[in-house]
């Protein structure tokens, strides 16, 4: 499975060119010409990147941005804009905005750039976010659907594990090596599953048995 990256771009023409580029590179693509539908990608995609223009017909690119940070969104951004002054560059900094590429720009530096970020991302993320699941891992805290849940330290390093190796299924006898450190059963590892998924899946699903094998996010 790819990392997923989502760009806002209202030029037809070099959104699609942006699309072919970063698929040919092996990343999923959501393109959209406005913000409209953004936030519900969000809420139900796992997206690694952002590329955004700052020049967006409803809303400027970086208050649009500004608004994600303050509700907790923490991927990488980058900013793709003719916006090219100083001061539009440190705006777009402060806004939270990763990096910025000047328009007009080298596809291939825009590609090198997303795997940079992703892989920096993906190595030392302090919160881990999933579906409409939000993971602190400093505080040892969850949301739910923006509501505080209360996990075990077991249940929070079960799916905090499960969902940073998204992209495979997960074998029992690995959680018990990485989770338990210690001799337990596979029915130990079925019933903290079973509980987690109780608290975790009131309005859609998290975790998805894989018979035979283990267990994987869905």
């Amino acid at each position: 499975m790819s990392d997923t990256i989502l760009i806002i771009e209202d030029n037809e023409d070099i959104l699609e060119l942006e699309e072919i580029h970063l698929r040919k590179a092996g990343f999923d693509v959501l393109g959209f010409l406005n913000t409209k539908g953004v936030m519900q990608a969000l809420e139900e995609e796992d997206i690694s990147l952002l590329i955004v223009d700052r020049n967006l017909p409803n809303v400027e690119g970086s208050e649009f941005v500004k608004e994600l940070r303050e509700l907790g969104f923490d991927m990488p951004v980058i900013f793709v804009t003719a916006k090219d002054s100083d001061e539009d560059l440190i705006e777009g900094f402060l806004r939270g905005g990763d990096d910025y590429i000047k328009k007009p720009f080298d596809m291939n530096e825009l590609v090198l750039r997303a795997k940079a970020h992703i892989a920096r991302y993906r190595g030392s993320g302090k919160r881990v976010r999933y579906k409409g699941l939000l993971l602190d891992k400093e505080a040892m805290q969850a949301t739910l659907d923006d509501q505080p849940i209360k996990l075990t330290a077991l249940e929070f390093k079960l799916i905090e594990y499960l969902i940073e190796n998204r992209h495979r299924v997960v074998s029992r006898e690995e959680l018990i090596s990485k989770i338990w450190q210690e001799e337990v059963g596979s029915k130990s590892v079925n019933m903290a599953i079973s509980r987690l998924k109780s608290k975790l899946e009131v309005s859609q699903e998290y975790i998805e048995a894989i018979r035979g094998i283990g267990y994987k996010v869905c």
